[in-house]
């Protein structure tokens, strides 16, 4: 009967601690003031290499974009000639998942 009591006790006692699952809350009077703050101010950053780009020489012409190479040194753009050459386009694998191979045109 002891040891019956004592099962019944400790299922108690445990259960007494464990807390529910859900709450439910009714609140009454004024909600309490929202701060609002003003958004922090855009960081400047100082621009790298040349804001001017020169005009279009011609047709077929390219730009090539500007790049920091070795030792963050910045090489500013250019217009690249355009290639009289073999043309290869590189193997690539889009977003998605899609491989496309690569090709070679003359």
């Amino acid at each position: 009967m002891k040891t019956r009591l004592m099962a019944l006790m400790l299922l108690a006692g445990s259960a007494a601690f464990a807390g529910p699952r859900f709450y439910f809350g009714v609140g009454v009077g004024v909600p309490a003031p929202v701060v609002a703050y003003a958004p922090p101010v855009a960081p400047v950053y100082p621009a790298y290499g040349p804001a001017y780009v020169a005009p279009y020489p011609g047709p077929g012409y390219s730009w090539a974009a500007g790049f920091y190479g070795p030792g963050r040194a910045w090489h500013a753009g250019y217009w690249a000639r355009p290639y009289g050459g073999p043309v290869y386009g590189g193997a690539r694998l889009t977003a998605g998942g899609r491989y496309y191979r690569g090709y070679g045109r003359r």
